[in-house]
C-alpha cells in the first residue's frame, strides 16, 4: 500500500491522460567545464538540441520550456528554431531550483503533468520519457533512477571512515514527472521556506507525497566534465547511425 501524504493538500481532480509539458533547465555556467554546457557543439549540434531532439520525438510530450542564462535567452531563441515543441525560452536562475521555478511559471495552468529534464542530458530516449511520464500518471510522481552497483565508502580527510549498505540506494537521474499542481506547491512552498535541493524529486518528497523509482538509463549521463563528452559523443553517434 501506497503511504499517505503527510499533509492536506487539494489538487482537484485527477488530471487526464493529455500529455505532458517539460521543463528543460539549461542555465549552467559550465565552471566545471571551462564553458557553459548546453552549447557545447556535438557533430554540429549543441547539446540542447540534442536533449530537445528527444522530447520532440516523444509523443507522450506536448510542450517544452527551457531556462538559459538570462544574457542567451535571445540566441538560444534563435539556435532552437525548428523545434515543434518549444513553447518558450526564459531566463533562468543562479541556482538550478529557481531556472525550474521560472520554467514552470512558463507552463499554462492547464496543463496536468510536468516532467523536468536537465539540458545536459542529451542521451535520453523517447521510451524512458514515455515510461516515467506513464509512471507518473499512475502514481503521481515518478523518477528515473538506477540501483548502485559500486560498494560505497565514506571517506574523512583522505582516509576510508566506513563501508556504507549499498542495499535500496539508488543513484538519481532525470526525467522526473509530476502532476503539476504538486510540483508548483513543491516549488511554492520550498521558495517560502528558503528550501534549496538538488532536484525535483525532494521537493515532492517534502509534501509526504511517495515518488516511485523508474529503471533509467546506464547511458543517460549528465554533461559535467570535460571527460563526460567522449561518452556522450558515443553514444549520440550510435543514436544517429539507429537513425
Amino acid at each position: 500500500m501506497r503511504p499517505r501524504a503527510l499533509i492536506p493538500l487539494s489538487p482537484g481532480p485527477r488530471p487526464g491522460r493529455d500529455p505532458a509539458w517539460v521543463v528543460v533547465p539549461a542555465g549552467g555556467r559550465g565552471v566545471r567545464m571551462g564553458s557553459k554546457k548546453q552549447g557545447l557543439p556535438v557533430f554540429g549540434r549543441p547539446i540542447l538540441r540534442w536533449t530537445l531532439d528527444v522530447l520532440e520525438a516523444t509523443p507522450q510530450v506536448a510542450g517544452v520550456v527551457v531556462a538559459v542564462p538570462p544574457e542567451d535567452v535571445v540566441s538560444w531563441r534563435r539556435r532552437l528554431r525548428g523545434c515543434r515543441k518549444l513553447r518558450a525560452v526564459v531566463a533562468g536562475g543562479t541556482e538550478r531550483q529557481e531556472s525550474v521555478a521560472r520554467g514552470l511559471a512558463a507552463v499554462p495552468a492547464s496543463v496536468g503533468w510536468i516532467a523536468v529534464h536537465d539540458g545536459v542530458r542529451p542521451c535520453i530516449t523517447p521510451r524512458l520519457v514515455a515510461s516515467v511520464l506513464e509512471a507518473a500518471r499512475a502514481h503521481d510522481a515518478a523518477i528515473a533512477a538506477l540501483p548502485v552497483a559500486e560498494t560505497l565508502k565514506r571517506g574523512l580527510g583522505g582516509w576510508v571512515k566506513d563501508t556504507l549498505d549499498r542495499d535500496g540506494i539508488w543513484t538519481v537521474q532525470t526525467p522526473q514527472a509530476f502532476r503539476a499542481d504538486l510540483l508548483r506547491e513543491a516549488h511554492r512552498r520550498a521558495a517560502a521556506e528558503g528550501v534549496l535541493a538538488t532536484d525535483e524529486a525532494s521537493l515532492v518528497e517534502r509534501l509526504g507525497v511517495p515518488v516511485r523509482l523508474v529503471p533509467g538509463l546506464p547511458g543517460n549521463v549528465k554533461i559535467t566534465r570535460p571527460d563526460d563528452l567522449p561518452l556522450a559523443r558515443t553514444l549520440l553517434r550510435m543514436r544517429e547511425r539507429r537513425g
